[in-house]
C-alpha cells in the first residue's frame, strides 16, 4: 500500500494536469461561482494528496469528483444560514438587449433552477449531463443504487421541464 501511495503521489502532477480542468467545470456548474470552483477543485487535490490510503490506480478521477460534489455540499450548507438571515439578493444580468445578453440570460436561468434542486437531484443531473458520467459511474460516485440515479434524474428534469417550460417554448 505505501508503494501504491508514493506512485500516486509522484503522478499527482499528471492527474492535476489530465483532470483539473474537467473538474474546475463540474465545481463550476455545482456553484456557480468561478472562484469557489477553483478552491473547490484546487481542495480536491491537496486532500486526495493527504490521504493516507490512496485511491485504486484509475479510481482517482471517481475520488476527486466525489471530493467536489461534496465540498460543493458543505459550502451550501455553511451558505444556508447566511441566506436565511439576508434576503434580496439580485442578480446582475448586464444589458439584457443584446441577443449574446439574452442567451447568458437563459443559460443563467437553466443554471440557477439546476442549482435549486434539492441536492441529490442536482448532483445526479450534474454528474450524468454535464460531467458524462454513466447512470453506473453516478451510483458508485454518489454511492446510491442505479435505481436512485435513474428516479432522482427523472425528478429534476420534470422539475427543471415545469421551471424552464417558456425556454422550451420559444424554441
Amino acid at each position: 500500500m505505501a508503494d501504491r501511495v508514493a506512485r500516486g503521489r509522484s503522478d499527482l502532477e499528471g492527474l492535476f494536469r489530465q483532470h483539473y480542468a474537467g473538474l474546475l467545470r463540474l465545481a463550476r456548474v455545482l456553484t456557480g461561482d468561478d472562484e469557489l470552483a477553483e478552491d473547490l477543485a484546487q481542495e480536491a487535490f491537496v486532500r486526495l494528496n493527504a490521504r493516507a490510503a490512496w485511491p485504486q490506480p484509475g479510481a482517482e478521477l471517481a475520488y476527486l469528483r466525489r471530493t467536489v460534489v461534496n465540498l460543493s455540499h458543505d459550502h451550501f450548507r455553511r451558505r444556508g444560514v447566511v441566506l436565511r438571515h439576508s434576503r434580496g439578493a439580485r442578480d446582475d444580468l448586464g444589458d439584457v438587449t443584446s441577443p449574446a445578453a439574452l442567451e447568458r440570460a437563459e443559460q443563467h436561468r437553466v443554471a440557477s433552477a439546476v442549482r435549486r434542486l434539492p441536492a441529490r437531484q442536482r448532483d445526479c443531473v450534474v454528474l450524468r449531463y454535464y460531467a458524462g458520467c454513466s447512470d453506473s459511474e453516478v451510483a458508485a460516485l454518489l454511492d446510491i443504487g442505479i435505481g436512485s440515479v435513474k428516479s432522482n434524474i427523472a425528478r429534476a428534469r420534470s422539475r427543471l421541464a415545469r421551471e424552464l417550460r417558456d425556454l422550451r417554448d420559444q424554441t
